[in-house]
Protein backbone atom coordinates (compact mmCIF):
# COMPACT_ATOMS: atom_id res chain seq x y z
CA UNK A 1 0.00 0.00 0.00
CA UNK A 2 1.65 3.61 -0.93
CA UNK A 3 1.28 6.47 0.99
CA UNK A 4 -2.00 7.80 2.46
CA UNK A 5 -3.20 10.73 0.10
CA UNK A 6 -3.48 14.32 0.68
CA UNK A 7 -7.35 14.07 2.13
CA UNK A 8 -9.92 15.10 1.40
CA UNK A 9 -10.11 12.93 -1.80
CA UNK A 10 -12.37 13.62 -4.93
CA UNK A 11 -13.36 11.12 -7.51
CA UNK A 12 -15.50 12.35 -10.45
CA UNK A 13 -16.58 8.49 -11.82
CA UNK A 14 -15.77 8.49 -15.42
CA UNK A 15 -17.60 5.17 -16.17
CA UNK A 16 -14.89 3.63 -17.88
CA UNK A 17 -13.98 1.89 -13.96
CA UNK A 18 -14.79 -1.72 -15.42
CA UNK A 19 -17.64 -1.82 -12.80
CA UNK A 20 -20.42 0.58 -11.52
CA UNK A 21 -20.06 -0.78 -7.97
CA UNK A 22 -18.55 2.29 -5.56
CA UNK A 23 -15.96 0.30 -4.01
CA UNK A 24 -14.52 -1.08 -7.35
CA UNK A 25 -14.86 2.07 -8.98
CA UNK A 26 -12.56 3.81 -6.19
CA UNK A 27 -10.17 0.92 -6.12
CA UNK A 28 -9.79 1.62 -9.94
CA UNK A 29 -9.22 4.96 -9.28
CA UNK A 30 -7.42 5.12 -6.13
CA UNK A 31 -4.50 2.44 -6.60
CA UNK A 32 -2.86 4.21 -3.76
CA UNK A 33 -5.49 2.54 -1.13
CA UNK A 34 -6.24 -1.36 -0.69
CA UNK A 35 -9.87 -2.66 -1.58
CA UNK A 36 -10.42 -3.43 2.49
CA UNK A 37 -8.97 -0.24 3.17
CA UNK A 38 -11.87 1.53 1.17
CA UNK A 39 -14.47 -0.82 1.98
CA UNK A 40 -13.70 0.16 5.43
CA UNK A 41 -14.21 3.85 4.81
CA UNK A 42 -16.94 3.28 3.07
CA UNK A 43 -18.78 1.21 6.32
CA UNK A 44 -17.62 3.85 8.51
CA UNK A 45 -19.69 6.61 6.39
CA UNK A 46 -16.27 8.11 5.03
CA UNK A 47 -17.12 8.07 1.19
CA UNK A 48 -19.66 10.68 0.33
CA UNK A 49 -21.63 11.88 -3.08
CA UNK A 50 -23.34 15.30 -2.98
CA UNK A 51 -22.26 15.42 0.77
CA UNK A 52 -24.52 12.09 1.88
CA UNK A 53 -22.42 9.51 3.02
CA UNK A 54 -22.79 6.21 0.96
CA UNK A 55 -22.24 3.17 3.45
CA UNK A 56 -23.17 0.47 0.89
CA UNK A 57 -20.04 -0.71 -1.08
CA UNK A 58 -22.23 -2.13 -3.75
CA UNK A 59 -23.93 1.42 -4.57
CA UNK A 60 -23.52 1.57 -8.35
CA UNK A 61 -22.22 4.88 -9.09
CA UNK A 62 -22.98 6.68 -11.95
CA UNK A 63 -20.42 8.88 -14.65
CA UNK A 64 -20.42 12.36 -13.78
CA UNK A 65 -21.06 11.39 -10.15
CA UNK A 66 -18.07 13.03 -7.61
CA UNK A 67 -17.15 10.79 -4.92
CA UNK A 68 -15.46 12.42 -1.77
CA UNK A 69 -13.35 10.71 0.68
CA UNK A 70 -12.42 11.75 3.85
CA UNK A 71 -9.61 9.52 4.58
CA UNK A 72 -8.24 9.91 8.10
CA UNK A 73 -4.21 10.53 9.21
CA UNK A 74 -2.60 7.31 9.83
CA UNK A 75 -1.94 6.66 13.81
CA UNK A 76 0.73 5.25 15.20
CA UNK A 77 0.58 1.30 15.91
CA UNK A 78 0.71 1.23 19.35
CA UNK A 79 -0.76 3.21 21.73
CA UNK A 80 0.86 5.75 23.53
CA UNK A 81 0.72 6.02 27.38
CA UNK A 82 -1.45 9.06 28.78
CA UNK A 83 -1.63 10.04 32.16
CA UNK A 84 -4.85 9.54 33.17
CA UNK A 85 -6.72 9.35 37.01
CA UNK A 86 -7.47 6.08 37.47
CA UNK A 87 -10.22 4.60 40.13
CA UNK A 88 -7.72 1.67 41.15
CA UNK A 89 -9.38 -0.65 43.98
CA UNK A 90 -6.78 -3.47 43.62
CA UNK A 91 -4.05 -3.75 42.51
CA UNK A 92 -0.05 -5.79 42.90
CA UNK A 93 2.47 -7.34 40.47
CA UNK A 94 0.18 -9.40 38.59
CA UNK A 95 -3.41 -7.37 38.08
CA UNK A 96 -5.06 -4.24 38.77
CA UNK A 97 -8.77 -3.55 39.21
CA UNK A 98 -10.66 -0.85 38.54
CA UNK A 99 -13.48 1.28 38.62
CA UNK A 100 -14.16 2.20 34.99
CA UNK A 101 -16.29 5.60 34.89
CA UNK A 102 -18.72 6.67 32.32
CA UNK A 103 -17.45 7.94 29.17
CA UNK A 104 -14.21 5.89 28.92
CA UNK A 105 -13.70 3.48 25.87
CA UNK A 106 -11.74 0.29 26.44
CA UNK A 107 -9.24 0.19 23.67
CA UNK A 108 -8.15 1.90 21.03
CA UNK A 109 -10.21 1.80 17.74
CA UNK A 110 -11.51 4.13 14.86
CA UNK A 111 -12.74 7.37 16.39
CA UNK A 112 -11.21 6.50 19.70
CA UNK A 113 -7.22 6.27 18.90
CA UNK A 114 -6.21 7.92 21.91
CA UNK A 115 -7.72 8.73 25.47
CA UNK A 116 -8.83 5.20 25.93
CA UNK A 117 -8.47 2.79 29.01
CA UNK A 118 -5.44 1.36 27.24
CA UNK A 119 -3.55 4.35 27.29
CA UNK A 120 -4.25 5.22 31.02
CA UNK A 121 -3.03 1.72 31.53
CA UNK A 122 0.39 1.78 29.91
CA UNK A 123 1.03 5.36 31.50
CA UNK A 124 0.15 3.44 35.19
CA UNK A 125 1.74 0.43 34.49
CA UNK A 126 4.25 1.25 32.24
CA UNK A 127 7.04 -1.46 30.83
CA UNK A 128 5.14 -4.34 32.27
CA UNK A 129 1.91 -4.27 30.83
CA UNK A 130 0.88 -7.38 28.93
CA UNK A 131 0.98 -7.43 25.24
CA UNK A 132 -0.28 -11.04 25.03
CA UNK A 133 -3.28 -9.59 23.33
CA UNK A 134 -2.05 -7.87 20.88
CA UNK A 135 -0.62 -3.99 20.79
CA UNK A 136 -3.87 -2.50 20.68
CA UNK A 137 -5.33 -4.11 23.68
CA UNK A 138 -2.51 -4.68 25.87
CA UNK A 139 -3.17 -6.41 29.08
CA UNK A 140 -7.48 -6.41 28.67
CA UNK A 141 -9.26 -9.45 28.90
CA UNK A 142 -12.60 -8.33 29.30
CA UNK A 143 -14.72 -5.20 28.00
CA UNK A 144 -17.06 -2.50 29.10
CA UNK A 145 -18.81 -0.35 26.74
CA UNK A 146 -17.97 3.67 27.14
CA UNK A 147 -20.88 4.50 29.08
CA UNK A 148 -21.24 1.57 31.14
CA UNK A 149 -19.52 1.76 34.60
CA UNK A 150 -18.00 -0.68 36.64
CA UNK A 151 -15.50 -3.54 37.60
CA UNK A 152 -12.81 -4.34 35.28
CA UNK A 153 -9.67 -5.96 35.58
CA UNK A 154 -6.36 -6.16 33.12
CA UNK A 155 -3.31 -8.62 33.55
CA UNK A 156 0.04 -6.75 34.23
CA UNK A 157 2.03 -9.68 32.35
CA UNK A 158 1.99 -12.40 30.33
CA UNK A 159 1.36 -15.07 32.84
CA UNK A 160 -1.66 -12.63 34.65
CA UNK A 161 -2.72 -12.75 30.81
CA UNK A 162 -3.40 -16.04 29.96
CA UNK A 163 -5.01 -16.82 33.45
CA UNK A 164 -7.42 -14.60 33.41
CA UNK A 165 -8.11 -15.15 29.69
CA UNK A 166 -8.70 -18.84 30.20
CA UNK A 167 -10.66 -17.24 32.94
CA UNK A 168 -13.16 -14.97 31.20
CA UNK A 169 -13.27 -18.03 28.42
CA UNK A 170 -14.41 -20.07 30.27
CA UNK A 171 -17.18 -17.96 32.10
CA UNK A 172 -17.32 -19.28 35.44
CA UNK A 173 -18.50 -22.55 34.16
CA UNK A 174 -16.30 -24.31 35.97
CA UNK A 175 -13.89 -21.83 37.76
CA UNK A 176 -14.33 -19.11 40.51
CA UNK A 177 -15.00 -16.35 37.95
CA UNK A 178 -18.50 -14.05 38.43
CA UNK A 179 -19.38 -10.92 36.56
CA UNK A 180 -21.86 -9.40 38.12
CA UNK A 181 -24.37 -6.05 36.72
CA UNK A 182 -26.51 -3.73 38.11
CA UNK A 183 -29.36 -2.94 35.67
CA UNK A 184 -32.25 -0.55 35.59
CA UNK A 185 -34.96 -1.73 33.33
CA UNK A 186 -38.41 -0.07 31.93
CA UNK A 187 -41.05 -2.40 33.11
CA UNK A 188 -41.38 -4.87 35.60
CA UNK A 189 -40.66 -9.06 34.61
CA UNK A 190 -43.32 -11.12 35.21
CA UNK A 191 -41.12 -13.36 37.32
CA UNK A 192 -38.65 -12.98 40.31
CA UNK A 193 -36.06 -14.50 37.94
CA UNK A 194 -35.10 -16.06 35.51
CA UNK A 195 -32.55 -17.24 32.27
CA UNK A 196 -32.13 -15.49 28.80
CA UNK A 197 -30.67 -18.40 26.34
CA UNK A 198 -30.52 -16.34 23.11
CA UNK A 199 -27.75 -16.27 20.64
CA UNK A 200 -26.56 -13.12 19.44
CA UNK A 201 -24.86 -11.84 16.62
CA UNK A 202 -24.75 -8.72 14.37
CA UNK A 203 -27.76 -6.59 13.90
CA UNK A 204 -28.76 -7.73 10.02
CA UNK A 205 -29.10 -3.90 8.99
CA UNK A 206 -27.14 -1.65 11.40
CA UNK A 207 -23.56 -2.78 12.08
CA UNK A 208 -23.23 -0.80 14.72
CA UNK A 209 -25.84 -3.04 16.76
CA UNK A 210 -26.16 -6.74 17.99
CA UNK A 211 -29.57 -8.96 17.77
CA UNK A 212 -30.97 -12.02 19.08
CA UNK A 213 -29.93 -14.11 16.16
CA UNK A 214 -30.69 -17.75 15.21
CA UNK A 215 -27.01 -18.61 14.06
CA UNK A 216 -25.29 -16.19 16.41
CA UNK A 217 -23.23 -17.33 19.45
CA UNK A 218 -24.26 -18.71 22.07
CA UNK A 219 -25.44 -15.75 25.13
CA UNK A 220 -26.58 -16.49 28.39
CA UNK A 221 -27.25 -14.32 30.82
CA UNK A 222 -28.98 -15.19 34.55
CA UNK A 223 -30.95 -12.49 36.12
CA UNK A 224 -33.16 -11.34 39.25
CA UNK A 225 -35.46 -8.61 40.37
CA UNK A 226 -33.98 -6.66 43.11
CA UNK A 227 -36.22 -4.02 43.38
CA UNK A 228 -39.77 -2.84 41.70
CA UNK A 229 -40.35 1.35 41.12
CA UNK A 230 -43.63 3.02 40.60
CA UNK A 231 -44.47 5.55 38.21
CA UNK A 232 -46.61 9.31 38.93
CA UNK A 233 -49.68 6.81 38.53
CA UNK A 234 -48.65 4.77 41.27
CA UNK A 235 -48.60 1.45 38.96
CA UNK A 236 -44.86 -0.15 38.09
CA UNK A 237 -43.00 1.01 35.71
CA UNK A 238 -39.84 0.41 35.64
CA UNK A 239 -36.69 -2.05 38.17
CA UNK A 240 -33.70 -3.23 39.26
CA UNK A 241 -32.57 -6.08 38.31
CA UNK A 242 -29.03 -7.62 38.84
CA UNK A 243 -27.94 -9.88 36.18
CA UNK A 244 -24.77 -12.63 35.82
CA UNK A 245 -23.31 -13.33 32.66
CA UNK A 246 -22.66 -17.19 31.27
CA UNK A 247 -20.82 -15.65 28.29
CA UNK A 248 -19.50 -12.43 26.86
CA UNK A 249 -21.01 -11.43 24.01
CA UNK A 250 -21.09 -7.69 22.85
CA UNK A 251 -24.07 -5.75 24.33
CA UNK A 252 -24.70 -9.19 25.60
CA UNK A 253 -27.22 -7.61 28.86
CA UNK A 254 -28.68 -4.52 26.91
CA UNK A 255 -29.91 -7.27 23.69
CA UNK A 256 -31.01 -9.73 26.30
CA UNK A 257 -33.16 -7.58 28.40
CA UNK A 258 -34.17 -5.46 25.37
CA UNK A 259 -35.15 -9.08 23.85
CA UNK A 260 -36.75 -9.81 27.39
CA UNK A 261 -39.08 -6.76 26.41
CA UNK A 262 -37.08 -4.62 29.04
CA UNK A 263 -34.70 -2.48 27.66
CA UNK A 264 -32.42 -0.84 29.69
CA UNK A 265 -33.26 2.94 31.20
CA UNK A 266 -31.60 5.62 28.88
CA UNK A 267 -30.19 2.93 26.38
CA UNK A 268 -31.01 5.03 22.94
CA UNK A 269 -29.71 1.75 20.54
CA UNK A 270 -31.88 -0.76 22.17
CA UNK A 271 -34.72 0.93 24.12
CA UNK A 272 -35.83 4.44 21.44
CA UNK A 273 -39.59 3.05 21.31
CA UNK A 274 -39.71 3.20 24.97
CA UNK A 275 -38.34 6.82 25.49
CA UNK A 276 -42.06 7.75 25.89
CA UNK A 277 -42.43 5.99 29.08
CA UNK A 278 -40.25 8.37 30.22
CA UNK A 279 -43.93 10.26 30.81
CA UNK A 280 -45.41 8.00 33.03
CA UNK A 281 -41.81 9.14 35.43
CA UNK A 282 -42.29 11.32 38.60
CA UNK A 283 -40.75 14.54 37.73
CA UNK A 284 -38.21 14.03 39.67
CA UNK A 285 -37.49 10.66 38.07
CA UNK A 286 -37.72 11.74 35.15
CA UNK A 287 -35.34 14.91 35.38
CA UNK A 288 -32.47 12.25 36.70
CA UNK A 289 -32.62 10.35 33.63
CA UNK A 290 -32.88 13.28 31.56
CA UNK A 291 -29.63 14.03 33.47
CA UNK A 292 -28.16 10.56 33.37
CA UNK A 293 -27.65 10.62 29.32
CA UNK A 294 -26.39 7.00 29.06
CA UNK A 295 -27.65 3.46 29.24
CA UNK A 296 -28.13 2.65 33.53
CA UNK A 297 -26.11 -0.35 33.88
CA UNK A 298 -23.17 -0.90 36.23
CA UNK A 299 -20.92 -3.89 36.66
CA UNK A 300 -20.76 -4.14 40.88
CA UNK A 301 -19.33 -7.50 41.27
CA UNK A 302 -16.43 -9.22 39.96
CA UNK A 303 -15.03 -12.58 41.17
CA UNK A 304 -11.73 -14.32 40.00
CA UNK A 305 -8.89 -16.52 40.79
CA UNK A 306 -5.83 -14.72 41.37
CA UNK A 307 -3.69 -15.44 38.23
CA UNK A 308 -0.72 -16.28 40.80
CA UNK A 309 -1.94 -17.15 44.64
CA UNK A 310 -5.07 -18.95 43.73
CA UNK A 311 -6.65 -17.03 45.89
CA UNK A 312 -10.43 -16.28 45.06
CA UNK A 313 -10.74 -12.54 45.03
CA UNK A 314 -14.23 -10.64 45.21
CA UNK A 315 -14.42 -6.86 44.74
CA UNK A 316 -18.30 -4.97 44.76
CA UNK A 317 -18.80 -1.48 43.04
CA UNK A 318 -21.56 0.74 44.97
CA UNK A 319 -23.50 2.81 41.92
CA UNK A 320 -21.85 5.62 40.53
CA UNK A 321 -23.73 8.86 41.58
CA UNK A 322 -25.17 9.32 38.50
CA UNK A 323 -27.13 6.01 39.34
CA UNK A 324 -27.43 6.22 42.90
CA UNK A 325 -29.70 9.56 42.35
CA UNK A 326 -31.56 7.71 39.66
CA UNK A 327 -32.12 5.13 42.39
CA UNK A 328 -33.44 7.52 44.84
CA UNK A 329 -35.96 9.61 42.64
CA UNK A 330 -37.73 6.29 41.53
CA UNK A 331 -38.02 5.38 45.05
CA UNK A 332 -39.00 8.75 45.77
CA UNK A 333 -42.21 8.41 42.72
CA UNK A 334 -43.63 5.35 44.97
Amino acid sequence: MGETPENPVNVVVAGDEGSPRLDRVLAARCPELSRSRLKALILDGRVAIAGNPVRDPAYHASPGETITIDVPPPVPAEPAGEATALDIVYEDADIIVLNKPRGLVVHPAAGHETGTLVNALIAHCGASLSGIGGVRRPGIVHRLDKDTTGLMVAAKNDKAHQSLSAQFADHGRTGELRRGYLAFVWGVPGRKYGTIDAPIDRHPHAREKMAVRQGGREAITHWEVLENFAGKDGKPVAALIACQLETGRTHQIRVHLAHLGHPLLGDDVYGPHFKTKANQLAPAARSALSELGRQALHAYLLTLEHPSTGEVLTWESPLPADLAQLQAALIATE
